[in-house]
């Protein structure tokens, strides 16, 4: 009998512990990705300067580009420098607009790219996606996954702590999501991919469940893995679909509606979450989720973030609008003004204060 499986994209290395970038260059040259040193390393003028100095005498052979932002122009532009030199693997060094601006660039040029992620803002870090800010907002660009990321613990340690309770929210708010999924297969016959619904599932319900802090080598192992797996979840689905439903669309919605005064990502992804599982009548899990949210410093009303429930409200209303073709309970629901502003109130009553 013939064994049928199927191949999943994924990095070769996923190296998670304190001190990994210490050992990116021996790393690289045992896996075989860059036996001879030529990379191309892209690093903001921030954290990332600073970590050159750090790691630069152990890649006597890479080259340095500094990234001006987060944009599509800028990601063009890093890809252009970098097709003038030769190498084997683009390295993208520091936050989300590094690496997605990296991702960008070695697609284009045709080379691999090395994520080194120096915080834990959200999952984007091993996703098939590069999100860049463009003439029209903000765009979402296919890529090929990283085939390589390195995580230090003790980096992600010194970086603000705010970007570790950002990819928390971030991490749970999949839990919603897929619940939205399977929601979607239930009314609309949409098609499950159950090994990425599994996968982003775990990696939520691990960091909802896990007793430790923003401060834990032990937890932020749990919550780097959590985002890797989601990221890869979204490369066996082909789209965002295990990490995004309502919690997403709400937070699309904020950032749409309210952009100078939008808050992270996953602090609304997180609040988005909490609020969507209130919606789908999975009350003791709303208030469950919302303690968690609570205890690591992160919202779970929109006044913690400086909206009002008015402009809350509208968020939610709106929130549909921002993924269109995408079935959640908000779609389900399909809630007026008033029927909204009434379920907050008793979500609030359900989380107390």
């Amino acid at each position: 009998m013939p064994v049928l499986t199927r191949l999943i994209p994924s990095p070769v290395v996923v190296d998670i512990r304190p001190g990994a970038l210490d050992d990116l260059a021996c790393v690289l040259a045992d896996e075989r990705i860059s036996q001879s040193g030529r990379l191309a390393i892209a690093v903001s003028g921030g954290s990332g300067a600073r970590l050159r100095e750090r790691i630069a005498p152990s890649l006597p052979g890479a080259s340095w580009y500094e990234v001006g932002g987060g944009t599509i122009d800028d990601a063009v532009r890093l890809a252009s420098d970098i097709k003038a030199g030769h190498y084997d693997a683009v390295v993208g060094l520091g936050g989300g607009k590094i690496i997605d601006c990296a991702k960008f660039a070695a697609a284009r040029v045709g080379l691999p790219l090395v994520a080194v992620a120096t915080n834990l803002a959200h999952d984007g870090l091993c996703s098939p996606v590069a999100t860049l800010d463009n003439d029209a907002g903000r765009g979402s660009y296919g890529v090929p996954n990283p085939i390589a990321v390195v995580i230090d613990l003790n980096v992600i340690r010194e970086a603000p702590v705010r970007f570790v309770r950002s990819g928390i929210g971030d991490a749970i708010s999949n839990i919603s999501a897929v619940a939205d999924w399977e929601l979607a297969n239930r009314v609309n016959g949409e098609k499950i991919d159950g090994l990425a619904a599994a996968m982003a599932r775990q990696a939520g319900e691990a960091v909802l469940r896990h007793p430790g802090g923003v401060g834990d080598d032990g937890f932020l192992q749990v919550l780097a893995e959590a985002l890797v797996l989601t990221g890869i979840a979204m490369s066996v689905s082909g789209d965002s679909r295990p990490s995004s439903g309502a919690c997403h669309e709400i937070n699309h919605a904020f950032d749409l509606l309210y952009p100078k005064r939008a808050a992270a990502h996953g602090e609304q992804c997180g609040l988005g979450a909490a609020f969507a599982m209130y919606l789908r009548g999975a009350h003791e899990e709303s208030v469950y989720m919302a303690e968690v949210l609570r205890r690591h410093g992160l919202p779970v009303t929109p006044d913690e973030i400086g909206f009002t429930v008015d402009e809350f409200v509208r968020a939610v209303e709106f929130a549909p609008e921002t993924r269109p073709g995408r079935y959640t309970i908000l779609e389900h629901l399909d809630l007026k003004t008033n029927q909204i502003k009434d379920i907050y109130a008793d979500y609030v009553k359900a989380i107390g204060s």
